[in-house]
């Protein structure tokens, strides 16, 4: 197991308290006069109180136990802890910081809004550290696990659809609630996968040329950005060709696209959307 450093508590710590502070406002100074179900364990909570009057921090933590000790089992000790953790810093900061700020009484669709790019961009902070806010979090995690295809947006989407349709029926039954509802759920998710694998995209590029060596070096020389030449046969001529695929950014394909054309003019080039680039020069994989 990988040695958990100070330097990377500290860091953890330190984002914990950012990406709390944006949920919790997120949550409570504009969602919580807006009237909308709320997703997550959370929003699972609210509805057990309208229901059978427990209290939302009771229910919440009757809903926490059992899936906790499932995830300790399933997703391992550290990721527990450092779930554990969040959850503490969040927890503090919804409930003793995020008072002392104003709530927001304006539009519903502003509410929404706002609470979803809070709550995205701080879900996609935690979720890229390892971590999780608990509750919800730990099964969305644990399907991730199960399905890595899946994206923790979709699954999160999927999960929120089903709190927010209970709450609707079962507790707030007002169709704009709905409505705003399934607005902050699909925003967060937006945010969300864009934050955690969006963040990084650019283009990849590969050009079929007779001069693979002079264009992959003056890549290099234009953007720093290594090449790898793959030899091709054209199947209707049979000869030869190099054919050099490159990764760089959406701003540095335009000129290399002019670059191939003044080297080769006759080169075949092709330019695909890359949603994620991981590797040196890039974006450096989370172990």
């Amino acid at each position: 197991m990988k040695k958990y450093s100070l330097k990377e508590l500290g860091a953890d710590i330190l984002i914990d308290f950012i990406a709390g502070a944006m949920i919790a406002v997120g949550v409570y100074n504009f969602a919580l006069n807006a009237n909308f179900p709320v997703a997550g364990f959370s929003g699972i909570a609210i509805i057990l109180y309208h229901l059978l009057n427990i209290p939302v921090g009771i229910g919440t933590v009757l809903l926490n136990i059992p899936t906790a000790v499932f995830c300790y089992k399933f997703l391992g000790k550290t990721f527990f802890l450092k779930s554990l953790k969040t959850i503490i810093i969040s927890s503090f900061l919804m409930d003793y910081v995020a008072p002392l700020f104003p709530a927001y009484e304006g539009s519903r669709l502003l509410a929404a809004l706002c609470m979803g790019v809070l709550c995205g961009v701080g879900y996609a902070m935690i979720f890229m550290r390892g971590s999780s806010t608990g509750g919800q979090d730990f099964i969305s995690m644990s399907i991730k696990k199960v399905y890595p295809h899946r994206t923790l947006g979709v699954i999160n989407f999927v999960l929120d659809m089903v709190t927010i349709i209970l709450g609707s029926i079962l507790v707030f039954k007002d169709v704009d609630g709905f409505i705003y509802g399934i607005i902050v759920t699909y925003l967060l998710a937006i945010v969300m996968d864009r934050i955690m694998y969006g963040i990084d995209e650019g283009k990849m590029t590969l050009i079929v040329t007779d001069h693979g060596q002079h264009v992959a070096e003056q890549i290099e020389a234009y953007s720093g950005r290594g090449s790898t030449i793959l030899q091709g046969r054209g199947s209707y001529s049979g000869r030869q060709k190099d054919v050099v695929m490159c990764a760089c950014n959406n701003k540095q394909m335009y000129a290399i696209k002019k670059m191939v054309h003044e080297i080769d003019p006759k080169a075949f080039t092709i330019i695909m959307e890359s949603n994620e680039v991981v590797g040196e020069g890039f974006k450096e994989e989370v172990s």
